[in-house]
C-alpha cells in the first residue's frame, strides 16, 4: 500500500510531466466560414426560385434580376457557367439580347444591359466574349457624350461643360444619374475596358459633378462634406433632399449608397487614394460609418433611413474592396473591420429559408433581388478577407 508521501510525490511528478489544461474558451468562428454559411443558405434559396425556363424574372420584370442571380452563383467556387441550372439561366438571359447588343426588355436599357454585362463577365467563359463585346458597344451608345436626338439641348452637341456629359440614364434619352452611371462604369470595368478609355474619362467627369466637394465640382450647389448626390443634371437632385445653406444657397444632401457608388467609380476610373476627390469621399465614409441605415437618408425624412439598404450593402462592399482598406476608423477612434461587421450584419438579417427582404422601394421587397444583393455583398467581403486576412 502506498504511503501518503509516495502518493503525493507521484501526483507531483505527473503534474510536471502533463501539459497544462487549456483555459475554457468559446469557439471563435472563422469570418470567412461564417460568410460562406450565409452565402450557401442564400444560394440554396435562390436555386429553389428558378423558373422552368431557367430565368429568375418573369412577366414584366427586368432581366437584370436573372443577371444578378447568375453573378452571385458564378462568383461562388462551387458553381460555374457550365453548371446545368446556371447554364440554363445564362441562356434565358441572353434570349433578351437584341440585334443592337442591348440586353433588356422594353425599358431600362442601360440598367439591364450593364448588370447583364457584369454577370457575363463574372462567368469568365470565353463563349460569352462576343456577346459581351456587342453589349459593351451598345452601352457606349447610351452615354451622353455627343448629339443625341431629343436630349436636353435638342440636336445640339453635348459638351463637357454640360451637366449631362459623361453620364447615363435608364434609357437612350433619359436624364443621366449616379446609379445608372456607376453601373455603366462597373460594367465597363468588369468587361476589361481600360480606365484610359474615352468613355471612362467622360464618365469620371459626370461622377465628379456628383460630389459635394467645391474644390473640384463646378456646380453651384456643391458643398464640402465629400459625399455624393443622385445626379448633377438639371441643377442637381438628391434622394436625401436639399436645404438652404448659411449663405442662402440651395444645397443638396449627400447620402451613403451614392457616396460609395462614387468612391467605387473613382477607383475604377483610375483615381488613386491620393486624389483629393477620393480623399474627400473617404473622409465622408469614416465620418458616417454605419450598417444600420443608409446614412444621410434620414436627414430629409426619418422614414427613409432604411431606403435601399441591400443596394447600399452591395455598393459599399464593392467600393471598400476596390479601395483596399479593411479598417475604418470613425471620429471617436473606434476601429471597424468592414468585412467582419458586414458579414455579421447580413447574418443577422437572413430569414430561416435563406432569403433576405427589404423595403418595397427599389424593389427590395422582392426577395430574389434582396437576396442576390446580400450574396454579392458578402462575396466582396470574402474576397477581401482572402487578400487581406482579418487582423
Amino acid at each position: 500500500m502506498r504511503t501518503a508521501t509516495s502518493v503525493l510525490l507521484f501526483c507531483l511528478i505527473a503534474s510536471l510531466q502533463a501539459p497544462p489544461a487549456p483555459a475554457a474558451q468559446p469557439p471563435v468562428a472563422d469570418p470567412a466560414a461564417r460568410a460562406q454559411a450565409v452565402a450557401d443558405k442564400a444560394l440554396n434559396y435562390l436555386k429553389s426560385q428558378q423558373q422552368p425556363n431557367g430565368a429568375w424574372h418573369s412577366g414584366p420584370q427586368p432581366p437584370a434580376i436573372t443577371a444578378l442571380v447568375l453573378r452571385a452563383f458564378v462568383r461562388d467556387e462551387k458553381y460555374n457557367s457550365r453548371t446545368d441550372f446556371v447554364a440554363r439561366g445564362y441562356q434565358a438571359l441572353l434570349e433578351h439580347q437584341l440585334e443592337s447588343g442591348g440586353i433588356y426588355k422594353d425599358m431600362l436599357a442601360n440598367y439591364n444591359t450593364a448588370i447583364a454585362i457584369s454577370a457575363l463577365a463574372a462567368a469568365q467563359d470565353p463563349a460569352y466574349k462576343e456577346r459581351i463585346d456587342k453589349a459593351v458597344a451598345y452601352l457606349r451608345s447610351l452615354q451622353w457624350t455627343d448629339t443625341i436626338e431629343g436630349g436636353p439641348t435638342g440636336d445640339q452637341k453635348i459638351t463637357p461643360e454640360h451637366t449631362w456629359y459623361g453620364g447615363t440614364g435608364y434609357g437612350s434619352r433619359g436624364r443621366p444619374d449616379g446609379s445608372n452611371t456607376q453601373l455603366f462604369i462597373e460594367a465597363m470595368h468588369d468587361a476589361g475596358v481600360s480606365a484610359e478609355d474615352p468613355a471612362m474619362k467622360a464618365a469620371l467627369r459626370f461622377v465628379s459633378r456628383m460630389q459635394n466637394f467645391s474644390e473640384t465640382n463646378d456646380q453651384p450647389w456643391a458643398g464640402n462634406d465629400g459625399g455624393a448626390v443622385y445626379t448633377p443634371a438639371n441643377n442637381g437632385e438628391s434622394f436625401a433632399g436639399e436645404y438652404t445653406g448659411p449663405d442662402g444657397r440651395r444645397m443638396l444632401r449627400s447620402y451613403g449608397s451614392m457616396t460609395y457608388a462614387m468612391l467605387k467609380s473613382y477607383i475604377y476610373c483610375g483615381l488613386s487614394r491620393d486624389d483629393p476627390r477620393v480623399k474627400a469621399a473617404w473622409d465622408w465614409v469614416t465620418r458616417n460609418w454605419t450598417l444600420d441605415e443608409n446614412p444621410g437618408m434620414a436627414a430629409g425624412d426619418p422614414a427613409n433611413r432604411l431606403y435601399g439598404m441591400y443596394y447600399y450593402y452591395v455598393t459599399l462592399a464593392r467600393a471598400l474592396h476596390a479601395y483596399g482598406q479593411p479598417l475604418i476608423v470613425d471620429p471617436q477612434g473606434n476601429r471597424h473591420d468592414w468585412r467582419i461587421e458586414l458579414i455579421d450584419k447580413l447574418a443577422s438579417l437572413q430569414n430561416p429559408d435563406g432569403s433576405f427582404i427589404g423595403d418595397k422601394r427599389w424593389m427590395e421587397d422582392n426577395p430574389i433581388i434582396a437576396t442576390s444583393f446580400a450574396v454579392l455583398a458578402i462575396q466582396e467581403a470574402q474576397r477581401d478577407l482572402k487578400q487581406r486576412p482579418a487582423p
